[in-house]
């Protein structure tokens, strides 16, 4: 098959409430997980696995392995040591809000007895003024609220989400009462009015006190939100240095570690921690949809082009050093170096997703989709038991997943991610349905009034096919709207198995309006040739390089296919064809790379350090 070489790509190519919901101002309203029966043959497999293995590993980490759940046992008696990190509770909660969504796809009275059992012990630890947080109660609550990096919003913000996930889920009002009283003592200490200041040094609590005002209808949450981000860039937080005094870390004192250097609406560029920025990013975008404020999203809008026109790799993952877990100047992309932490590309994700709920713009959700498979995705093995927390793009042989780490905020945040995969699939609007990731699966809308079923089979990301059934109860007009994505360049449609000539509207969606009746379709079969990639032409890491991408994957080479890794490369006459993965890979496409008597053997990023340990490469010198 005759690859096509790209020209300098962006970078590297670029729920049920206890109250009735207020009103949000958003172009596409979200389906959630919950209402997405998913039946594909890529992403099933994966979301057994983490019912099976991945959320069996976490449970056993943090209640045998470490001390994440004693901590809580000796905080509800108030005697006792506490082990590990000061935010290892939030890992206790990103995993319980992975076990209630679980138990949406795959029921299971174990798991839900052991959240119960969790949550009775989290409840005895919570103070009565609502406070909870281990590492102050066991060391000192004289210490609570003094400084402003040791995570207490942040943990407590996981601790809301999961509360509001195991509620929609079960009914269960336990856990969410006790996120409400924390939620309450923030309000009743932080916030307008108040005589205290706070910059949280990890991001988090905006986006959950949000959830939770949609959840409760309550306004405080809102505003308690819109008042932490509007505290950031004003020098509040500088003088607690973001550690305690005599720590010898090197952002003490460095408020652009936590963007906390500009306020919030005039920021411009990315800087500092991955993780952080993309949990604000996200809290913004939330208090945005609601208020309306223009000055937040002009500034997410320019946040957004510094991320993935000038920091983003190939992969959709993001933060290029090692040294502040972040960022340092435009287009400086290393290739070994690349930090790309699986909780960044989680984040841009809930990032991207929140900004095309506001515009409408399949742009974002192309971004999505990219972190999705490549950078989020590599986050765990094929097996389900072992995670990266670091996703270079090269390795020399030496770097390996880990069944947990000391800091396992990667595991435990893909053990929250994998189930709720189905939010991302479709959208709904006042007159349309949207389809923007394609997945077989089926769900069921109120489009105009009247209830409407979509459904997809494909093969993607293997096979371009897409089979698209909608069924109204009864004949109506309205649109559905079709996400086109970046990589295909040409593709072919048909409605009801006539051929129809359709382009992308500005927004980057191909746009089918008219009345629709039970058992019409639609089938889009996009390109999906192998492509040969250039970076940006000032990512210097790259320079004579070139890379594969097929659909949304972007492919590398391992040394347990490729003996020979001295000196690999591509040429203009190299042909790219599509073959079989080995079997131990699960059965995946890949690609062979051939120039006369030279072959590459590639197979897709996110399941590379799955075989044999050796080196990988994923940018290949090109001559």
């Amino acid at each position: 098959m005759k690859h096509q070489i790209s020209v300098a790509i962006f970078i590297a190519v670029l729920f049920v409430s206890c109250k009735q919901q207020p009103n949000r101002t958003v172009v596409v309203e979200p389906i959630p997980f919950s209402e997405v029966h998913i039946s594909d043959k890529f992403w099933s497999p994966w979301l057994e696995k983490h019912a099976t293995v991945a959320l069996p590993v976490c449970i056993d980490q943090i209640e045998n392995q470490t001390a994440r759940i004693r901590n809580f046992e000796n905080a509800a008696l108030r005697s006792g040591p506490h082990q590990g990190i000061f935010f290892d509770d939030s890992d206790v909660y990103k995993a319980m809000e992975g076990m209630a969504y679980s138990l949406v796809n795959n029921p299971n009275p174990v798991i839900e007895a052991k959240l119960d059992e969790w949550i009775d012990k989290i409840a005895a630890a919570q103070k009565p003024d609502g406070y909870i947080n281990t590492y102050f109660t066991l060391t000192g609550l004289d210490k609570r609220w003094t400084n402003m990096d040791k995570h207490e919003m942040y943990c407590g913000g996981h601790m809301i989400e999961a509360a509001i996930a195991y509620f929609r889920v079960t009914g269960k009002r336990k856990f969410l009462d006790v996120a409400i009283r924390f939620a309450d003592h923030l309000n009743n200490t932080f916030g307008l009015g108040k005589d205290k200041h706070w910059i949280p040094g990890h991001q988090e609590i905006e986006l959950a006190l949000v959830k939770l005002y949609h959840l409760t209808g309550e306004e405080k949450y809102l505003t308690l939100a819109n008042w932490l981000l509007e505290e950031r860039g004003h020098g509040y937080g500088t003088s607690v240095k973001y550690s305690y005094a005599g720590d010898d870390v090197w952002w003490a004192g460095n408020p652009q570690y936590c963007q906390d250097d500009v306020p919030v609406r005039e920021q411009s560029v990315i800087a500092g921690h991955a993780v952080r920025a993309m949990y604000m990013y996200c809290g913004m975008a939330d208090v945005a949809a609601v208020t309306h404020d223009q000055g937040y999203i002009d500034a997410l809008n320019r946040l957004w082009e510094s991320v993935v026109m000038r920091n983003m790799y190939i992969t959709g993952g993001i933060g290029s050093s090692r040294h502040n877990e972040g960022f340092t100047e435009d287009y400086d992309l290393p290739n070994e170096e690349a930090y790309c932490e699986t909780c960044a590309s989680v984040g841009m994700v809930f990032w991207n997703h929140r900004m095309n709920q506001m515009s409408g713009h399949a742009k974002y959700i192309n971004v999505l989709e990219r972190s999705l498979y490549n950078g989020a995705m590599a986050g765990i093995s094929l097996s389900g038991d072992r995670f990266f927390y670091v996703n270079p793009l090269e390795s020399k042989g030496d770097h390996h997943r880990k069944a947990w780490y000391g800091c396992a905020c990667c595991p435990s945040q893909i053990s929250r991610f994998l189930p709720s995969i189905g939010s991302y699939i479709y959208g709904k609007s006042n007159d349309a349905l949207w389809v923007n990731l394609f997945v077989s699966s089926e769900t069921t809308a109120d489009i105009k009034g009247i209830p409407v079923t979509i459904s997809q089979q494909t093969e993607y990301p293997w096979d371009g096919k897409v089979n698209i059934t909608v069924d109204p109860v009864k004949a109506k007009n309205f649109d559905i709207k079709i996400r086109k994505p970046d990589w295909s360049e040409t593709f072919t449609v048909h409605v009801n198995d006539n051929p129809l000539d359709v382009a992308p509207d500005e927004d980057g969606y191909l746009t089918f309006s008219r009345k629709w009746n039970k058992g019409n379709h639609i089938v889009v079969s996009w390109d999906m040739n192998p492509q040969m990639v250039a970076a940006d032409p000032r990512v210097k890491a790259n320079t004579g390089k070139r890379a594969i991408q097929r659909g949304p994957l972007v492919y590398c080479i391992e040394e347990t296919d490729n003996p020979d890794m001295e000196k690999p490369r591509l040429t203009p006459n190299t042909q790219l064809t599509i073959t079989s993965a080995p079997a131990s890979l699960g059965g995946i496409t890949g690609i062979c790379a051939q120039d006369g008597d030279s072959k590459l053997v590639y197979i897709p990023y996110y399941a590379w350090d799955n075989r044999d340990a050796g080196r990988m490469k994923v940018w290949v010198d090109y001559q």
